[in-house]
Parts: structure tokens; sequence; C-alpha cells
């Protein structure tokens, strides 16, 4: 399972809890950031495969 993907469901989990709201919003910014850039890296990584 991606890093990014625990961490996004770990915010959601909180977020519905209602523990620590501050710590859930960071955890889904945090996730969705990570998300941002892996799909970042993969888009650059084929196309340094194509050339």
């Amino acid at each position: 399972m991606p890093t990014w993907l625990i961490i996004l469901l770990v915010g959601v989990v909180l977020l519905i809890l209602g523990v620590a709201v501050e710590a859930a919003k960071f955890l889904i910014w945090l996730g969705i950031i990570v998300l941002v850039v892996s799909l970042i890296l993969g888009l650059v990584g084929r196309g340094k495969a194509r050339v």
C-alpha cells in the first residue's frame, strides 16, 4: 500500500472521529502533497524511459 494512501486514510479516520482535527487536516494535506509529488516523479520517470 502506498505511503500517501496510508497517510490519507489515517487523516480521514482522525477527521471522522473528531480527534485532533488540526492534526487530521495536516495529514490530509500531507497526503495530497505526497500524491502530487509521486505523480510528478512517475511522469518524469516515464519521460526519461522514453528518451
